[in-house]
């Protein structure tokens, strides 16, 4: 699927898909990031190992053991971070600030995670809603969001702009922005409520739908972004990779979605 959407002069397409990395660990990662501004983003994946896959879920009826063998082995595939940060997410539009840890580091809360501190892994666990990875490259700061219908209606993004402001003095144009691997508009079937809680218009008989990436670009460039990117990949159709909780029925694990910037001398 190609998203597009003008946000200003000059920025034309956005469709930026994240790529697989080799390794034992199934990720994908925004590469371009990595090389030009030495941040680490990406999201872990289903893997082509059958059965539950890589289920990264902290919440399943997944044996425990398991999921944290998985966690180890996710958080050793991405050297050079001291501290992994989590939320318990409850799709609002809470975004914390994080001075540092050491460790893994669990929150109450919270959805979204903002740092200017080297060598700090923000995390959000996904399966259909909208990792929104930020970054202000000549700040060195850094936010990760996990945004469903609910916080991207909320202003999840708006509030991890404005963190970014208060705590480094980020102009929004200083800002860049990627929307994630998530559900597209064709596979995300919603209701009247939903379309309304976005800011659009739920016209005729529904079903309808709705494209959060669509919605979250729009707020960029109502914002005043520098840049802002979207996945073409969508958890629903490309399942086959990725967790869906509306295509496996409640049924599907948990990815993970991650950014950071790496200690020196760090190398994947």
């Amino acid at each position: 699927m190609t998203e597009h959407v003008a946000l200003g002069a000059g920025m034309g397409e956005v469709q930026l898909n994240e790529t697989a990395l080799d390794g034992p660990v199934p990720r994908y990662q925004h590469a371009d990031w990595r090389t030009r501004y030495g941040v680490v983003a990406g999201i872990t994946a289903r893997g082509a190992d059958g059965g539950a896959g890589f289920d990264l879920g902290l919440w399943t009826d997944q044996p425990v053991g398991g999921v944290m063998t998985r966690w180890r082995a996710f958080r050793e595939a991405e050297p050079g971070f001291a501290s992994t940060i989590l939320g318990t997410q409850i799709h609002g539009a809470h975004v914390m600030w994080h001075e540092g840890g050491t460790g893994w580091v669990q929150v109450d809360g919270v959805d979204g995670h903002a740092t200017a501190r080297v060598g700090l892994l923000l995390t959000v666990t996904v399966a259909d809603c909208i990792p929104v990875y930020l970054i202000a490259p000549a700040r060195g700061a850094i936010a990760l969001l996990h945004a469903g219908w609910r916080g991207t209606a909320g202003g999840i993004l708006r509030a991890g702009v404005a963190l970014l402001a208060r705590h480094v003095g980020a102009a929004p144009d200083e800002i860049l922005m990627h929307a994630g691997v998530g559900i597209c508009g064709g596979c995300y079937e919603v209701g009247s409520e939903v379309v309304e809680a976005v800011g659009q218009q739920a016209g005729g008989v529904g079903p309808w739908h709705v494209d959060l990436r669509r919605c979250l670009l729009e707020q960029a460039g109502a914002l005043g972004l520098g840049g802002a990117t979207a996945s073409g990949w969508c958890s629903a159709h490309d399942r086959p990779l990725f967790y869906s909780h509306r295509a496996s029925h409640g049924a599907d694990g948990r990815m993970v979605a991650y950014l950071g910037i790496p200690l020196p001398g760090a190398s994947a």
